[in-house]
C-alpha cells in the first residue's frame, strides 16, 4: 500500500511504526514541518511543508489555538494538493492530529482511509483541569477556551476512519461515537535495549562517577513543571536528604513548559520551586542535568536506586514505562494514567499526588529495604515486557491496526 504518515515533528510516536511498514514492502511517505530534513529516513520518503503565515496578533484568546491549527492545516492541505497533482494517491493516512495538519487531508484524497493518534480529549472536570488547587484558573472563561480547544478533535472525528490511543485511560477521555473507533496500543518500549545493567556507571560533569553502589534517586520530565509534580517532588527533598545522608538526586528536564500555564514572567518553574527549598537541602547532592541524550538517559535509569514519577491526570510519559523496563523501583502518584502500569505494592508504590510526607516516607522506606526494591523492580520489568514490549507486543498490534484499515 501507499501509506502517508503525518507528524509535525516526524517521526514522533511513529518512529517504530514507519520503518516497520517499509520493511513490510509498503511505500511510506512522511509529512513534517521540520526544515532541512533528509530526503529519506530508514526507507521513509520525507516531505516538508511550511505555514504561509503566523497567528494573528491580538486574536481572541479562546480561538488562538484553533487559528494556529487552521494555519498548519492549510499549509498541509496545499502541500498535499501539490503531491496529488504530481500523481501521488495514498491508500492510508496515519496522522497525529494534535497540531491540525491532518484537518483537511481527506479533502485532498477522498478515498484514503484516515487513521489518527488519539492522545487526549480535554475536559473541564475529571482530568487535568482543576486538579491542582494550587494553580486555580484566573479567568472564569477558561472553561470556554477549553471547550473550543477540542474543536480540532471534533472536526477530525467527522473524517477519521479509526484511532489509536497509547493507554486505556487516554482513550477513555474521548466521547462516543468516536471512542468505539479507538484501538488501544502503546507506542512500545524496546525492553531488550532498556534493561537492567548491574555494571552500569555514569559520570557527571567529567568529575563524579556513580555506580549501582551509590544511592541514587531519579526524577525525569521533559520540562520541570507542576503538571508532572515537580513542585511536590522538590518539597519532599529536604526531609528525604536529611534522612538519607548519602543519597544523590538526579533530575532530568528542561526549563520550558510542555503542559499547563507558563511560569510568571521572567521566571521558570524550575527556579521557583528550587528557590523554595534551596536553603533546606544540600545542593551538592542535587544534580540538575537538563535535557539529556537518550544514550545518556538509559544509563541514568539503570543506575537509579529509586525512581519517582508524578503526574496530573494527563497523558502518560514514556519515561515511566522505560523506568519499569530498566527494572527501577518506582514511587508514583496515585492518578488515573498510572493505574494501568503501576499496581500498588506489585509493580511500584502509589502515593497521593499532593502527599509530600507520604512521598518522603515511601521513598525512605524503600531506600531502607533493598529486597523490597528488587521485588518491585523485577515485577515492574516483567510487567513492562509482557504489556509494552515493542517487538513482541506493541509493534505487531500497531501493524495490524494499520492493515485492518485496508
Amino acid at each position: 500500500m501507499k501509506i502517508f504518515i503525518v507528524h509535525q515533528n516526524f517521526p514522533g510516536q511513529f518512529k517504530h511504526l514507519a520503518p516497520a511498514l517499509v520493511s513490510q514492502g509498503h511505500d511510506v511517505v512522511a509529512f513534517t514541518m521540520q526544515k532541512n530534513q533528509p530526503a529519506e529516513w530508514q526507507g521513509v520518503k520525507i516531505v516538508s511543508y511550511s505555514p504561509a503565515r503566523g497567528t494573528t496578533p491580538n486574536v481572541h484568546p479562546w480561538v488562538s489555538d484553533f487559528e494556529t491549527k487552521t494555519i498548519r492545516g492549510e499549509a498541509a492541505f496545499r502541500a498535499a494538493l501539490k503531491l496529488k497533482n504530481g500523481g501521488y494517491f495514498p491508500d492510508i493516512i496515519v496522522a497525529h492530529p494534535g497540531w491540525g495538519e491532518s484537518l483537511f487531508l481527506k479533502d485532498v484524497w477522498h478515498n484514503a482511509k484516515l487513521l489518527i493518534y488519539c492522545e487526549f480529549f480535554y475536559h473541564a472536570v475529571g482530568a487535568d483541569v482543576g486538579f491542582d488547587p494550587e494553580f486555580p484558573a484566573t479567568d472564569a472563561g477558561e472553561i470556554c477556551r477549553l471547550r473550543l480547544k477540542n474543536l480540532n478533535n471534533l472536526l477530525h472525528f467527522e473524517v477519521a476512519d479509526a484511532g489509536v490511543s497509547p493507554t486505556h485511560w487516554q482513550a477513555s477521555t474521548f466521547p462516543e461515537p468516536f471512542f468505539s473507533k479507538i484501538t488501544v496500543v502503546h507506542d512500545g518500549i524496546d525492553t531488550d535495549f532498556v534493561a537492567p545493567n548491574p555494571s552500569v556507571s555514569l559520570t557527571l560533569n567529567n568529575s563524579l562517577t556513580l555506580t549501582k553502589k551509590d544511592e541514587i534517586i531519579t526524577f525525569v520530565n521533559r520540562n520541570l513543571e507542576p503538571y508532572r509534580g515537580y513542585h511536590i517532588f522538590m518539597r519532599s527533598l529536604p526531609k528525604i536528604l536529611k534522612r538519607r545522608k548519602n543519597a544523590r538526586v538526579l533530575i532530568v528536564g528542561g526549563n520550558e513548559v510542555s503542559y499547563g500555564a507558563k511560569a510568571p514572567k521572567g521566571e521558570t518553574w524550575k527556579d521557583i520551586f528550587l528557590n523554595e527549598v534551596k536553603d533546606k537541602i544540600d545542593l551538592n547532592r542535587v544534580h540538575f542535568l537538563g535535557n539529556i541524550p537518550y544514550s545518556y538517559f538509559i544509563p541514568l535509569l539503570q543506575i537509579s536506586t529509586l525512581h519517582i514519577y508524578l503526574t496530573y491526570p494527563f497523558v502518560l510519559s514514556w519515561s515511566l514505562l522505560e523506568a519499569m523496563s530498566a527494572g527501577c523501583a518506582i514511587v508514583a502518584s496515585n492518578t488515573k494514567p498510572l493505574h494501568e502500569a503501576i499496581v500498588h505494592n506489585k509493580t511500584g508504590r502509589l502515593i497521593d499526588f499532593f502527599d509530600v510526607k507520604g512521598l518522603e516516607d515511601s521513598v525512605c522506606d524503600l531506600l531502607d529495604n533493598p529486597n523490597e526494591r528488587k521485588r518491585l523492580g523485577d515485577s515492574a520489568r516483567k510487567f513492562a515486557k509482557a504489556n509494552y514490549d515493542l517487538k513482541q507486543v506493541c509493534l505487531p498490534k500497531q501493524l495490524k491496526w494499520v492493515q485492518s484499515a485496508a
